[in-house]
């Protein structure tokens, strides 16, 4: 039976321009992944959407004099266009803006206040003496307690990856006036993640084939216990609350209501294809399978904040695997969009073909380590090993096989041991690049896939067909057909990686429907190829 795995990506902040970061760390991998969990036959539902309700964006429409809505409508639709450009294969991309989130954060919410896991506390927090105005917290820098790093914000060190409260701040000051906030009383709701802790612990006990990385600094969380955090701020920008305890000038906090967007956008989906109930398939299934795919900067959201979010509301899926990647840095810093490090995505769709960046990007995923990408880097992949390995085999093989075929695949030949050695072994590696696939170790199966590649390059070069048609056709015809064959199978192991050039090829083996090796029918057109990448030139002007 199908499995229905929903893939849950990161929701971007509205707020300014995504580098290839963000595309290596989350975007690119989700739709690897589910790309390849379609061929296999499972049911998925990939969903995410533009985060409209940061204080990022509050930030950037205060610097620019315009009001919020403007920032979100200009990023959400550049982030709409970068996917579609780079063949992210969402089945639904919202934002949190809409009445269906804000119902169903609203839904969570209520739930949850009676339930007694969120409750009304006045605390001090960070208020501006000159702009007259309680701060949220990315409106605050200052030094992170932790490791010292100047630029540190109200919630998050850029540097350190720690979680922060403004509070902690050393030397805190206001990103509006420059002034030294100072700390006052105000009414705000929080959750008590406090109340989830042991539940929490036990539970991550559980998580079996997890990264190290994220399971332990999980459960590091947990040791240190889980401290109650607002959930509302004093903003005019958020989701409304549902009730009216707190007065006017408070709203839903992004940090509660943007990890709500997964069940939100589920729900959206299943409304916008004419089936309400639809969306229970994923969320109220035990069969099911979620993954979640963040930066590590987020797993305390998604491995601790939203899961405890989930089982104070009951009933819901919690999350199955959440592979959060390491960093990417780009020139020794770790890019970053609020300090303008690293390439943006537009920058890279300019310099690069969107296969060649998916594949640079893939082959240097951050998923154990930090990784350094770099332009140059990126065309040495490109040019080294897409276009020198699968690139040239492509065009190797189909140039033969239209020239001395007679421009139709022939009936299947008689099979030398060699020819049935090399579809075995991209049989095999198929097989290899399902279980590295499933285990979301997207690196291992591009390699899996491209060592295939290398496989029949040599076995080109052993058999050297080329002289064959001369001196045995018949030899050589059958050497070709296992090269074209050889060559299908292995597309379908590049094809979560590369749907453009995948495509390409459909004419002759038609559109990728599962995986495995299909089979090449005698008769199909063998048509002169076209290259399926250009080498990359950095000289050349843009």
């Amino acid at each position: 039976m199908p499995t229905p795995v929903l893939v849950a990506v990161a929701w971007p902040y509205a707020s300014g321009s995504r580098h290839i970061g963000h595309l290596a760390g989350a975007y690119l991998p989700a739709d690897i992944y589910a790309r390849y969990q379609r061929l296999v036959g499972n049911e998925v539902l990939m969903v995410s959407g533009s985060d409209v309700h940061g204080t990022p964006i509050t930030v950037r429409a205060d610097a620019e004099g315009v009001e919020p809505s403007a920032i979100v409508d200009r990023y959400h639709r550049e982030f709409c266009r970068q996917w579609e450009a780079i063949g992210i294969s969402w089945d639904l991309y919202t934002t949190t803006g809409t009445d269906n989130h804000a119902a169903v954060t609203q839904d969570m919410f209520l739930r949850q206040l009676e339930g007694g896991h969120i409750d009304r506390r006045t605390s001090e927090q960070l208020y501006d003496p000159e702009s007259n105005r309680f701060l949220p917290d990315r409106y605050i820098e200052g030094t992170c307690p932790h490791c010292r790093y100047p630029e540190a914000r109200g919630d998050q060190c850029d540097d350190c990856g720690r979680t922060l409260d403004a509070m902690e701040l050393i030397e805190p000051r206001s990103r509006i006036s420059g002034a030294a906030p100072v700390p006052r009383l105000t009414e705000h709701f929080y959750f008590r993640y406090s109340d989830f802790t042991g539940e929490l612990a036990r539970w991550l006990d559980t998580r079996r084939g997890w990264r190290p990385h994220v399971v332990n600094f999980a459960r590091s969380w947990t040791k240190e216990g889980l401290i109650d955090r607002a959930i509302t701020r004093d903003l005019d920008w958020g989701v409304e609350l549902p009730v009216d305890d707190l007065g006017p000038g408070k709203r839903i906090y992004v940090w509660y209501d943007a990890v709500i967007g997964y069940l939100s956008a589920a729900k959206q989906w299943a409304a916008d294809r004419g089936e309400p109930d639809r969306w229970k398939h994923w969320w109220h299934n035990d069969e099911a399978r979620h993954v979640y795919f963040i930066g590590k900067d987020n797993i305390p959201f998604h491995c601790l904040f939203w899961p405890a979010q989930l089982m104070a509301y009951g009933g819901l899926h919690l999350p199955d695997d959440v592979p959060a990647n390491q960093y990417v840095t780009f020139r020794g810093g770790k890019a970053s969009a609020s300090r303008g490090v690293g390439m943006t995505i537009d920058d890279a769709l300019a310099a690069f073909e969107p296969d060649s960046l998916r594949y640079a990007l893939a082959a240097a995923l951050p998923e154990h380590a930090d990784t350094e990408i770099s332009t140059e880097e990126i065309a040495r992949r490109v040019n080294d090993e897409l276009v020198a390995t699968w690139g040239n085999l492509v065009n190797r093989v189909l140039t033969l096989a239209h020239r001395n075929l007679g421009g139709t695949v022939p009936e299947a030949p008689d099979r030398a041991p060699e020819d049935r050695a090399v579809l075995a072994e991209v049989d095999g590696a198929l097989a290899a690049a399902a279980g590295q696939l499933d285990q979301v170790e997207l690196r291992a199966g591009l390699r899996s896939a491209m060592d295939a590649a290398g496989r029949v390059n040599a076995y080109l070069n052993a058999t050297e067909p080329w002289k064959l048609v001369r001196s045995d056709p018949r030899r050589g015809a059958a050497v070709l057909v296992t090269a074209v064959e050889a060559v299908a199978g292995v597309r379908v192991g590049l094809a979560p990686y590369l749907p453009f050039s995948t495509a390409a090829l459909d004419g002759l083996f038609g559109e990728v429907r599962a995986w495995a090796r299909p089979e090449v029918p005698a008769g199909a057109a063998l048509a002169k190829p076209s290259p399926l990448f250009g080498k990359v030139d950095l000289s050349a002007p843009a």
